[in-house]
């Protein structure tokens, strides 16, 4: 009697406080925060038994059974009863409290395991499809894993891992088996056991109380500065976010996110999957990269999640079709002439450009930019083309998100303004008026799993979390990121230099694809040497100097184009040295370059 006392008031209290957070979003007195229509939610479970109510038979997944077949949907009330059918199963399973992996590509399959593990079983740990085995089995014994649940390709790594026997794992479910093989699980067996189950009165997942408090979510950071860390969240810190960013950008019922970016990351999994699906709207799960142009004809969806990397290359890769049309000077003077007509309350953008918009299957309202600062020239040149597009922020450790345009102001060169409801500032101000950006709210992790001194390192006594980004905020209310605070170069005679400040304005250049800017002693280690390493795009130096030509009228190319950097920057900027780059940066599994690796300033 008392321990459900106690969890009474507590989902009482978890009520009272997903109440008053909305309440404090209201009561901002900011046009930005436009859209005052969120719903409270406690937890995950809590969102997705709400938004199935709500939303009933409306889609709320499409995706592709086969490479060959059309997409299918799944609606609200179909995928609760397949969460609800897994989560039992597994708790039958003596799951119930344990740490359950998911791996696989972005899927239907996917997305049920992680909800199935997260909303009453136990812990849900997303592990990136990118890792080695090595390091699959390190993950699996550093979080305690006793399940995974993964696709076809991974079914023996864990298979040996599990038979090395020197892990905690015991249950090994494949999303694509029909029926169970020996001691792997079939995904749809237990679920339809599951469902049966709750036929025959089992409501151990039903009736499953979450303690929005405690870590729900275990994810292990890329990272490109060195090991992993495990950030720990719960579904306070997730259900925080759901609630705030959508006041700021207008997310409909009749919205189809386009699914890209993989959903072991934590700006894809609550941006691009959790999101959605607490707004009533519909996830349509791209096949793959080399797929994105085929299932935007046939998805046409509304709103797609992207990083810098996908957005400049589709930008890139439209101007390079212009290009080649010999249609450039045309298109920008119909692109002068919209901008003109645009401030008279005329945007002709998707009648001028409709071949451009169908590109994106015709209907795109929104695409949003996430994971690494963004030229915001691109972002201005798909506002051009009649698409929308805006910038964020956020952090693993934020759940992600920390900062957001509004779609009704976005500044392109800003991430944003805060999340309504949460607190950012700039300490440790510089003479340039740059400084660490901090931010402050329920989304802030719990801390790192098991390093309480990393966990103190970053999150300050006053719950402040020093992100280690530097940038500083306007009178506005906006913010701007200069860099890393681990990657400002400091020359000899104490000056700052920014890289991603010179890499931005390289990325300017229509031949280089990608660049990396990095410091080193001169020879007499007297002074500091700017370097740009750089990735040239073949295809647009072959159209400038022909097919014929020679190192050095490369080298002369790219210095001319150095020349114009340099004579607008002050001497401790300049660019001194550059390496010229015919194999691409070392990534890491999230493709961001890493900064400390050797192979990263060596000539090819």
């Amino acid at each position: 009697m008392e321990k459900n006392r106690q969890i009474s008031e507590r989902k009482s209290n978890e009520l009272v406080w997903a109440g008053s957070l909305i309440e404090r979003i209201e009561k901002i007195d900011d046009p930005a925060v436009r859209y005052k229509d969120s719903r409270p939610i406690t937890d995950i479970k809590h969102m997705i038994e709400t938004s199935a109510e709500l939303y009933n038979d409306n889609p709320a997944f499409r995706y592709k059974p086969d490479n060959n077949s059309p997409y299918k949907t799944i609606t609200y009330r179909e995928m609760l009863a397949d969460v609800n059918g897994l989560g039992t199963a597994l708790i039958d399973n003596g799951l119930k409290g344990k740490r359950i992996a998911v791996i696989g590509e972005n899927s239907y399959q996917w997305s049920v395991s992680y909800l199935a593990a997260v909303c009453g079983t136990g812990t849900v740990v997303p592990f990136d499809k990118e890792l080695s085995s090595d390091e699959l089995k390190n993950l699996v014994i550093r979080a305690d894993v006793e399940c995974v649940i993964f696709s076809d390709k991974y079914q023996e790594i864990f298979k040996e891992i599990k038979t090395e026997g020197d892990t905690k794992l015991k249950i090994l479910v494949n999303f694509s088996l029909k029926e169970k093989q020996e001691e792997i699980f079939s995904w749809t067996e237990m679920k339809e056991a599951g469902k049966k189950m709750i036929q025959a009165g089992d409501r151990r997942f039903l009736d499953a109380e979450i303690n929005n408090e405690e870590m729900g979510i275990l994810l292990f950071t890329s990272g490109t500065t060195g090991a992993s860390k495990g950030v720990m969240l719960s579904h306070k810190n997730i259900a925080a976010d759901l609630m705030a960013a959508p006041t700021v950008l207008a997310v409909h019922t009749w919205d189809i996110f386009f699914s890209v970016l993989p959903l072991h990351h934590t700006y894809e999994c609550t941006c691009g999957f959790l999101m959605p699906l607490y707004k009533g709207a519909s996830i349509a799960y791209c096949q793959g990269l080399k797929y994105i142009t085929k299932n935007l004809q046939e998805v046409k969806p509304t709103m797609f999640l992207g990083v810098p990397l996908i957005f400049e290359s589709l930008y890139r890769t439209i101007w390079k079709n212009i290009r080649k049309q010999g249609k450039e000077k045309l298109l920008k003077k119909v692109i002068k002439l919209n901008s003109a007509t645009k401030k008279i309350g005329m945007d002709l953008g998707k009648i001028f450009f409709k071949q451009i918009t169908d590109v994106f299957g015709g209907r795109m309202r929104m695409m949003i930019c996430g994971g690494a600062a963004i030229n915001p020239d691109v972002l201005n040149g798909l506002r051009d083309f009649g698409i929308p597009a805006v910038q964020g922020y956020g952090l693993t450790e934020c759940a992600p998100m920390g900062a957001l345009n509004p779609d009704t102001a976005p500044d392109p060169a800003s991430i944003g303004k805060p999340l309504p409801g949460f607190e950012m500032k700039v300490v440790d101000i510089n003479d340039e008026g740059i400084g660490e950006l901090c931010l402050r709210g329920e989304n802030v992790m719990l801390g790192y799993y098991m390093m309480p001194e990393e966990t103190s390192e970053v999150i300050d006594e006053d719950g402040w979390f020093h992100t280690g980004d530097l940038g500083y905020m306007n009178d506005k209310g906006y913010a701007f990121i200069t860099g890393r605070k681990k990657n400002v170069i400091i020359t000899k005679n104490g000056k700052n230099v920014y890289p991603e400040e010179i890499e931005y304005l390289l990325s300017n250049i229509s031949f280089v694809q990608e660049s990396f800017v990095f410091g080193q002693d001169s020879a007499d280690a007297q002074d500091t040497v700017i370097v740009a390493a750089i990735k040239l795009d073949d295809e647009v130096v072959n159209e400038i100097l022909g097919e014929d030509y020679d190192t050095e009228a490369v080298k002369k190319l790219v210095w001319e184009e150095i020349d114009k950097i340099n004579e607008a920057s002050p001497a401790f900027r300049k660019i001194r040295k550059v390496i010229i780059r015919k194999t691409d940066f070392v990534k890491n599994t999230s493709n961001k370059l890493i900064r400390f690796a050797a192979d990263n300033k060596k000539e090819d």
